[in-house]
């Protein structure tokens, strides 16, 4: 399989700290207006980051790390896409597909805001993007046309190699990187992409 990076496009997420609340009061009750982005200590996506975590200091691994991952989960996406558009697949191919897009999506978002608050590009500018595990046109084009087993086939192999090419990434981001809500994420890939793996290869031994 070549290794090539497919061009993508995504709109970049506005990331922004949330200014802390002010007279606020012990008694005030749990329904209160307020909404949750506009919380002490919250990131802009509620999501419950502290903010202060995200605006940290980063290095260039927690940059790159990012700006590799975006576009090697953007792929994933694509790939999973191509999948759930197909019809009589093995009922765990298409829940895989499913999973790949719903944890991957928002992990995109994440990584956008980063790079926002950092104020970093989105891509690397004058760097090559050759990734570990990233698809050639061709390779696309062939699972796009695909059917039934041998398209499962196909994305399960493409994807084996997909996930071991991003669980090298965010490696390299445990082992280098600076800032504790990247290394968080990358950490987390490792575990669930591993497992993910052996999912995929055990699903490819029973279509064998």
């Amino acid at each position: 399989m070549k290794k090539k990076l497919a061009p993508v496009s995504a709109t970049a997420l506005a990331a922004a700290i949330a200014l802390a609340g002010c007279g606020a009061t012990s008694s005030a009750p749990e329904s209160s207006p307020a909404s949750e982005s506009t919380m002490p200590g919250m990131d802009h996506h509620g999501s419950g980051e502290p903010s202060d975590t995200l605006a940290a200091d980063h290095n260039s691994a927690d940059t790159m790390f990012a700006q590799m991952m975006i576009p090697h989960h953007e792929q994933a996406v694509t790939m999973s896409a191509m999948m759930l558009a197909k019809e009589g697949l093995d009922p765990k191919v298409v829940e895989l597909a499913e999973n790949i897009t719903a944890a991957q999506g928002p992990e995109i978002e994440k990584m956008d805001s980063w790079l926002t608050a950092w104020d970093e590009p989105r891509e690397m500018l004058g760097h090559s993007m050759e990734m570990d595990g990233m698809l050639a046109d061709e390779d696309l084009a062939a699972l796009e046309s695909a059917q039934g087993t041998e398209a499962a086939k196909l994305f399960l192999t493409q994807m084996i190699e997909h996930h071991e090419g991003a669980v090298k990434m965010a490696e390299e981001e445990a082992a280098s990187g600076s800032n504790p809500t990247a290394v968080k994420l990358a950490e987390d890939i490792i575990a669930s992409q591993n497992t993910e793996i052996f999912e995929m290869q055990t699903l490819l031994q029973g279509l064998a």
